[in-house]
């Protein structure tokens, strides 16, 4: 089977000379304004059910602190799933048709919540919303970087990350603020409304592929080492991410309970300003002059989970761990993009999302073991030095090793 054509390799230096002096052409275009407008759409539609549907499961007759975890672990799983197969899927059917069947996926069966608290039901729900899900976080960077001019495609997956960071900042504590206060049904029939919307913009997006090329597989991209080094290097990140979002609001047991809120909310503003930022730095001077300071930054800001009964320390760390998260999340998605063609483009962002979706599910699972064994600061410092281990693979990915645009052994 031939290997899908790489792009040419040219000098860094000399590529990004000319880039910054040619006049920058418009980044927002149609296209992109329907991606976006699609994209907040499903966002907010999974966000809103996302700590919803455990707390649905736990007033069932079967309810209980497993009937929760069991819902959020088949969601994730067939997340990951499906982000194994859509790179296939859009090579046989494009990117408009299977963007439109994730949409239905992730929408519809929000409505079947409406008719039963049953576990199974519930279950089944999440194993189909997974898939949804999957589909369109991978189908979203992907297009991106086709919409979006080359010379600001850093910028663009940034702009990316902010659409799609956004809904996660509001839309998961409204959707339990009305959980609380307006009942469960209407959380989810406005799930289900916020993401079906999005089937009205998609006829207008583009479905090309490459089709003159071999896409990419997302295994055959797990086997280079160019492209899996940056997923491995990130996904050190999201491992400490799965940490942060599960066990903060546990180990933060000294003042109100308001910092740990606090300290969740500034992480989650600083990673998305920091990937939009990330993003502009680096379509000037390389994604990869960025990979390195990210990972120190978020190394250090774990490291004020230590001492988890200093509020001030806590919520300082977390902006920290935020802003390296962010930088961290633009560099490995643009040197990913950077090292194939487009028809590569599916399987590096399905690699990327799975990086981001497996160390999210190891890091909350792993910690968890760690510290009943350790107690939180151990546990918190023995994250943090994972991740700033990951500083000595990052240190292969610096621009004077790499030829712009060429896919590394």
């Amino acid at each position: 089977m031939d290997r899908p054509k790489l792009n040419a390799p040219v000098s860094r230096t000399a590529a990004r000379k000319e880039e910054i002096s040619a006049p920058r052409p418009p980044i927002m275009t149609r296209m992109l304004v329907l991606l976006f407008v699609s994209s907040i759409g499903s966002a907010t539609g999974f966000y809103l059910l996302l700590s919803v549907v455990p707390l649905y499961a736990t007033s069932g007759e079967s309810g209980g602190d497993v009937a929760a975890g069991l819902t959020t672990a088949a969601l994730m799983f067939s997340t990951v799933v499906g982000e194994l197969a859509t790179p296939r899927l859009v090579a046989r059917f494009g990117y408009r048709l299977v963007f439109a069947a994730a949409l239905i996926l992730l929408g519809v069966p929000a409505l079947v919540l409406t008719a039963s608290a049953s576990l199974a039901v519930i279950i089944v729900v999440c194993l189909v919303r997974g898939l949804g899900f999957a589909v369109t976080v991978v189908v979203g960077s992907a297009l991106v970087a086709l919409f979006v001019p080359h010379e600001r495609q850093g910028e663009g997956l940034g702009l990316y990350g902010v659409v799609v960071g956004i809904p996660s900042v509001v839309a998961l504590p409204l959707g339990v603020w009305l959980a609380q206060h307006v009942g469960y049904s209407p959380v989810f029939v406005a799930g289900a409304v916020a993401t079906l919307c999005g089937l009205i913009v998609v006829p207008g997006l583009s479905s090309r592929t490459s089709a003159s090329e071999q896409p990419l597989g997302v295994l055959a991209g797990m086997r280079t080492p160019s492209l899996a080094r940056p997923a491995l290097i990130f996904s050190t990140t999201t491992i400490a991410a799965g940490v942060v979002y599960t066990f903060l609001p546990l180990a933060v047991t000294s003042g109100t309970g308001n910092v740990a809120a606090l300290a969740l909310l500034v992480q989650a503003v600083a990673a998305t300003l920091t990937r939009w930022w990330a993003g502009r730095y680096g379509d000037r001077h390389g994604s990869g002059t960025l990979l390195m300071p990210g990972i120190l930054v978020a190394g250090i800001g774990m490291l004020g989970l230590i001492v988890a009964d200093n509020p001030a320390v806590v919520v300082a760390g977390m902006v920290l761990f935020g802003a390296g998260f962010g930088v961290t999340q633009n560099a490995s998605l643009m040197l990913l993009f950077e090292r194939v063609s487009t028809s590569g483009y599916g399987a590096v962002s399905a690699l990327w999302n799975l990086a981001y979706d497996a160390g999210l599910g190891v890091g909350a699972a792993g910690f968890g073991v760690l510290a009943a064994q350790t107690g939180y600061p151990p546990a918190f410092a023995l994250v943090a030095v994972l991740v700033l281990a990951a500083l000595v693979p990052a240190w292969r990915e610096r621009p004077a090793r790499r030829s712009y645009g060429a896919v590394a052994p």
